[in-house]
């Protein structure tokens, strides 16, 4: 049976789609890969169960990630700069699913040194690949209409991303500066992309056509 592709239908889909992310992501890099750099031969060795868990709970938010894309797509299929934004969100799904192969290798060692090496691995492909999602933000801020607000911390939130990457790559002593690089990206994103999220479920494609256009 055909899915039923109005607004409506795409809209709940990617606002769906985009929480599962969310509590994936926050399942996966609070409680696992805090615990790899925290305690690296301790969690492999007494909580691997956890570890395979969070390996799966990245996976997730690469497939969901792309349904997303694919909604966004079709959502806004009439505006000239989607295509684009759709690309990169694409490529950022594709290099995080590169980077979780790093992830399954600390399943097959048990040295403290090579865990915090494989996990630092998956942090920097991750890293590039969110420079791209930056883009994909800015590109979606300029796509959607309504909410203004939410356009606006969406493309704040890109570029945070993208500032964020250049600096770790740029800057020698970045760790002086991370926690305040963390809220710069942290801040506009959460309030940003939930907003959106929360926006898609409850009002997109709600008799507003002229918003998509």
């Amino acid at each position: 049976m055909p899915i039923n592709n109005t607004p409506r239908t795409l809209a709940l889909i990617a606002g769906s789609s985009y929480l599962i992310i969310f509590f994936a992501a926050i399942f996966a890099n609070f409680f696992v890969l805090e615990a790899l750099l925290n305690a690296p031969e301790e969690t492999i060795t007494k909580s691997h169960l956890m570890v395979r868990f969070g390996i799966m709970a990245f996976l997730l938010t690469v497939v969901f990630d792309v349904v997303v894309a694919w909604a966004l797509n079709e959502l806004y299929k009439h505006h000239f700069l989607t295509q684009l934004s759709t690309l990169f969100r694409m490529m950022h799904a594709a290099i995080m699913g590169v980077a979780v192969f790093a992830l399954v290798q600390t399943l097959e060692v048990t040295e403290a040194k090579d865990i915090l090496h494989l996990v630092n691995l998956f942090n920097t492909i991750w890293l590039i690949g969110l420079f791209f999602f930056g883009i994909h933000l800015i590109l979606l801020g300029r796509i959607i209409k309504t909410p203004k607000i939410t356009a606006l911390f969406l493309i704040l939130a890109g570029l945070m991303y993208m500032v964020d990457t250049a600096a770790h790559f740029l800057l020698a002593n970045y760790q002086n500066y991370s926690n305040i690089f963390l809220a710069l990206v942290a801040i506009p994103s959460i309030i940003g992309e939930m907003a959106f999220a929360i926006w898609l479920l409850i009002k997109c494609g709600k008799n507003t056509p002229s918003q998509l256009s």
